[in-house]
């Protein structure tokens, strides 16, 4: 885990206090000392500094964030690296994320209209750039009352944001997102487009119509739900139109060509078929099976925080984005369960510590001489000289004698 570091400096910012800690990064809420603002300062986790793969994508986001300017986009400040630490300093949006407000039950239809027609248009913009985000869920959707009378919303989080890019990858073939409301062309490696994110904000808005994802459970099922099942019918849960479950069906449609031309069109149809439902109050919960969140949280979402602390984006959790080995094919997942139990990962290198230990042990046994007769105690091999009954040992013979020669 990356160590805090609240109280220190980091260039001209002060880090104040942590907001939230992610797979990649650790967020601090800090003051910008040169103009006295408060910002959000991302900086990359110090056990991923030297991965040069995860300082490629940190700086990719920084790249892509600067590059976008929109109203409902967050607004990035300054990019750098000091003493090794790569940073992103980026507005402080003071409210809370989307998934908080979902957390607390089904939301007004006028009210989830207001804040996805927002997000809908900055994502299509970002489309119209040719750029996919990758990573749309309510948890990188930020609100906020401060810029006016309605709410107002921030696109946020553009780590895995691509341009003409197939389903994200890693270079060892992992899937990195979120699978709660990931596209199956995402899921399966295949080309993503605008549509991608245009499937995952049908989903949100499921979401913020029922209070809970299309598909829940464990990962397997939720991926399993995204790659084969029909969203369940959205008024079979709560008090709406039958005519919003052809809305949700369409925009979730598993084929990208039978889904909505753009994002905006998604929002345009939700307003048409929920244009006779009471807009001031929440549909009713129908059936055992509505309600909030269930207690075993989603796949991806905020960590719990302390009262009165923000919650929002920034907030995610530390195995968040989920690594996920990608499906073989359709039809035959890398993430169906199967009734054999799988070995933790450490299983097969202690196996084959222990194994080449004893290979060691036997080739030295084989190998070492067989015991060996006493030896003789050493004695000097230099010559020595007897005279008379005394012995002069250990002395060597000269080597030359002085001849002396005489004329």
């Amino acid at each position: 885990m990356s160590e805090d570091l609240s109280g220190r400096r980091i260039a001209h910012y002060r880090i104040d206090g942590v907001l939230g800690r992610g797979g990649m990064s650790v967020t601090y809420r800090a003051t910008d000392v040169r103009l006295g603002r408060k910002v959000a300062l991302k900086v990359i986790g110090e056990h991923l500094a030297p991965d040069a793969e995860f300082r490629e994508r940190f700086v990719d986001e920084a790249r892509n964030t600067s590059a976008i300017d929109h109203a409902n986009i967050v607004p990035l400040y300054d990019f750098d690296e000091v003493d090794g630490l790569l940073y992103i300093a980026m507005r402080l949006v003071d409210g809370q994320d989307l998934s908080g407000h979902i957390k607390e039950g089904p939301l007004t239809p006028a009210r989830t209209l207001s804040l996805l027609a927002q997000v809908a248009e900055a994502l299509d913009m970002l489309h119209g750039k040719g750029l996919v985000h990758l990573d749309v869920k309510p948890a990188n959707v930020l609100v906020t009352q401060k810029e006016g009378v309605r709410e107002h919303v921030y696109v946020a989080d553009f780590g895995l944001t691509r341009r003409g890019a197939t389903g994200h990858r890693t270079r060892t073939g992992d899937f990195l997102g979120s699978p709660t409301y990931a596209a199956p062309e995402h899921l399966r490696g295949e080309p993503v487009d605008g549509r991608t994110d245009q499937y995952a904000l049908a989903c949100m808005l499921f979401a913020c119509l029922s209070g809970r994802p299309p598909f829940q459970g464990g990962v397997q099922e939720v991926i399993a739900g995204h790659l084969s099942n029909v969203v369940p019918a959205l008024s079979h849960l709560v008090a709406l139109p039958p005519a919003i479950d052809d809305v949700i069906r369409k925009g979730t449609s598993k084929d990208p060509a039978q889904r909505y031309a753009n994002c905006a069109e998604l929002i345009n149809a939700a307003r048409v078929a929920l244009a006779g439902v009471a807009q001031g109050s929440a549909p009713a919960q129908l059936g055992p099976q509505s309600g909030s969140f269930p207690a075993q949280p989603p796949v991806s979402g905020p960590m719990p925080v302390q009262q009165g602390q923000y919650q929002g984006g920034y907030q995610q959790q530390l195995q968040d984005p989920v690594r996920l080995r990608p499906p073989n094919q359709v039809g035959v997942s890398a993430f169906t369960s199967s009734g054999k139990k799988e070995r933790p990962a450490w299983f097969a290198p202690v196996i084959a510590a222990a194994v080449a230990i004893v290979v060691i042990i036997i080739v030295v046994v084989i190998l070492s001489p067989g015991d060996e007769p006493a030896r003789q105690p050493k004695t000097s091999s230099a010559p020595s000289l007897n005279i008379g009954d005394e012995t002069t040992s250990n002395k060597p013979l000269p080597t030359s004698v002085p001849v002396r020669t005489s004329r």
